[in-house]
């Protein structure tokens, strides 16, 4: 890790609106009840939504798990990124590849998929809710919720 104050954690989906959101959320409360320091963002690979509050369905989800993200704006992944992060987290397959594909050459972040933070779902992707209907959304809450107390212990233990 950088030689910081504290940890910093960025997740990344397509378009900074279902996916990158929950997993900030479940990843703010968790650090919360953990009582560590981090910097969090979420942010797409795509500049579909830029600006946007999170999808409806994300808002709903995170507010059934008592954590509200109706003022998150959607943003695109930007060259500044890999050197303000010490982590960039991909939602799935194709983002980590396209993450990968801009990633410039002096960066400093550690960039992998979410899952690979959770001890037997190495490699697994956070599947994307969006048209999936609403009953994805909380597959999605317990996939990052699960990654995200994953690397609480992993900052916990790093401190």
């Amino acid at each position: 890790m950088h030689q910081l104050s504290r940890a910093s954690v960025l997740f990344v989906c397509l378009g900074n609106i279902c996916r990158s959101p929950l997993a900030e959320a479940a990843f703010r409360a968790e650090v919360s009840k953990a009582g560590i320091a981090v910097r969090i963002d979420s942010c797409g690979t795509a500049g579909y939504h830029v600006g946007s509050p999170p999808d409806p369905r994300s808002i709903e989800t995170a507010a059934a798990n008592g954590i509200d993200i109706s003022g998150l704006k959607g943003r695109q992944l930007a060259p500044q990124d890999f050197i303000e992060f010490d982590y960039i987290f991909a939602m799935d397959h194709q983002n980590l590849r396209d993450i990968k594909a801009v990633q410039p050459d002096h960066a400093t972040a550690h960039v992998s998929l979410l899952m690979d933070i959770v001890p037997g779902r190495e490699g697994a992707a956070i599947a994307d809710p969006y048209y999936d209907g609403e009953g994805q959304f909380t597959y999605t809450w317990e996939d990052v919720t699960l990654a995200a107390r994953a690397l609480v212990q992993k900052l916990s233990a790093a401190q």
